[in-house]
C-alpha cells in the first residue's frame, strides 16, 4: 500500500543524525515498525530502550573528528536521516556555517564508515519559501525560485547534490510546516503551547482568547504531524520515484485558527474569547505562581512552566499572519498518500497529555 512500509525492507539500517530531535522520535519508532535497524547519533542520549535493533552512538556533529570516530562504530548502514539542526532563535535568519558544516562531518564520516550507503535523506521546512520572513506565494511549490534571503537549507542542499553526483547513493528532502506531536520533554511544540496556554487562561478565570494577530486567527494553515513525516520519510529513502528530489510534506489538511479554536476551548470546558494579541514571552514572566497552582491541583508532572511550552516560538507561531498553503501534488503523484486531519490529531495529542498528567 502507497504511503506504508514495505516487507522487503527489514535487511536495512538507518542511521539517525540528530536522533533526539523533534523529528526522530516518530522516525525511530516508524523505521523499527519495518523491521530496520536503526543507529541514532547525537550529542545528548536518547531515554534507554531495550530493543536489541536501537543502538545510540554520542558526539557533537560540529567535531568533525568526534563525528568520524562515532560512526567508525556505525555497522552496515544502508540509509542516512539527517534530522540534526543547530542552535537556533526563533524568525530570523539562522547559522549557515554551522548547519552546513554539521551535515559535511556527517557525511565525510559516512564515506569512511558506511560503504553500503544507498540512500540520504535531508529534512528542510517551510523555511525554504522564506515564509518565517514575509509572505510567501502560496501555495508553495517545490520548483518555486529560491527568495533572496540566505537560508542554510539552500546551502545543505546544494551539498547534499555535489555528494551524490560522486557518489552511488540517492537523496531526497522533506519540507514539512510546523511539526507537531505528543513530545514530553519537549515545550517547542504547537500541542503543548496550546495546551499550556488554555490552562493558564482556566486558572486566570479567562475566556480562551486568541493571543496572536488577526490576520493568523484567519490565514489558512497546514501543519506537519511527526508520524506523518516520519512515514514519508521512509517511502521518500526507499522510493524509486523518490530519488533525488525535495517534496513538500503536511499533513495534507489545511485548517484556520478561527475553526480549531473553538474545538479547543470545548476541551478545556472554556468559552471562545476574542483575537489578544500579546507577546506571550513577556506576558508570561510572572505566570509561573499560576502554573504552579495548576501544577498542585491536577498533580501534573510537569513542574515549570518554561518545561510546558516555548512562549517565544508562541510568539512566532502565532504571528504568521498570511495564508501559508502548501503544495503536495508532487508527493502524491509520486505514490505517497498518507493524510491526516490535523484538527482531529491535535486534540488527540491534548488527550494524550492529559493522560500522561503533563497538561490538564
Amino acid at each position: 500500500m502507497s504511503g506504508t512500509p514495505h516487507a522487503g525492507l527489514a535487511a536495512k539500517t538507518a542511521l539517525i543524525a540528530g536522533a533526539t530531535g523533534a523529528t526522530a522520535k516518530r522516525l525511530v519508532e516508524v523505521l523499527l515498525d519495518a523491521g530496520w535497524r536503526v543507529v541514532g547519533i547525537s550529542r545528548r542520549a536518547p531515554a534507554a530502550s531495550n530493543n536489541p535493533r536501537l543502538k545510540h552512538l554520542r558526539a557533537d556533529l560540529l567535531d568533525a573528528a568526534g563525528c568520524a570516530r562515532a560512526l567508525a562504530a556505525a555497522d552496515g548502514v544502508t540509509h542516512l536521516f539527517y534530522t540534526a539542526r543547530a542552535a537556533f532563535g526563533e524568525g530570523g535568519v539562522e547559522s549557515i556555517e554551522d548547519n552546513v558544516a554539521m551535515l559535511r562531518n556527517v557525511l565525510d564520516a559516512a564515506d569512511a564508515a558506511a560503504p553500503r550507503l544507498e540512500h540520504v535523506h535531508l529534512v528542510e521546512g517551510q523555511k525554504w519559501y522564506d515564509v518565517h520572513v514575509r509572505p510567501a506565494r502560496t501555495p508553495t511549490r517545490e520548483d518555486d525560485p529560491r527568495p533572496r534571503q540566505a537560508n542554510f537549507y539552500y546551502d545543505q542542499e546544494d551539498l547534499l547534490r555535489e555528494r551524490q553526483a560522486k557518489r552511488d547513493w540517492s537523496w531526497s528532502a522533506s519540507r514539512p510546516h510546523m511539526v507537531y506531536d505528543f513530545a514530553p520533554g519537549r515545550s517547542r511544540n504547537v500541542v503543548s503551547v496550546i495546551g499550556a496556554w488554555a490552562a493558564l487562561c482556566a486558572e486566570l478565570g479567562t475566556p480562551l482568547d486568541f493571543p496572536g494577530t488577526p490576520g493568523c486567527f484567519s490565514a489558512l494553515m497546514e501543519f506537519t504531524d511527526a508520524t506523518q513525516l516520519a512515514r514519508a520519510m521512509l517511502w521518500m529513502a526507499t522510493s524509486e520515484q523518490a530519488k533525488n528530489q525535495a517534496y513538500n510534506l503536511t499533513d495534507s489538511c489545511q485548517f484556520r485558527w478561527r475553526w480549531l479554536w473553538p474545538r479547543i476551548a470545548a476541551h478545556f470546558s472554556l468559552q471562545v474569547g476574542k483575537v489578544r494579541p500579546l507577546r506571550l514571552a513577556q506576558w508570561m514572566h510572572d505566570k509561573e505562581p499560576a502554573w504552579q497552582r495548576i501544577v498542585k491541583r491536577h498533580g501534573l508532572a510537569q513542574d515549570a512552566l518554561r518545561d510546558a511550552a516555548s512562549w517565544p516560538f508562541a510568539d512566532f507561531l502565532w504571528g504568521l499572519d498570511s495564508d501559508l498553503p502548501t503544495d503536495t501534488t508532487r508527493i502524491r503523484r509520486h505514490g505517497f498518500h498518507g493524510v491526516v486531519d490535523t484538527t482531529e490529531q491535535i486534540l488527540a495529542h491534548l488527550r494524550r497529555y492529559r493522560e500522561a498528567r503533563l497538561l490538564p
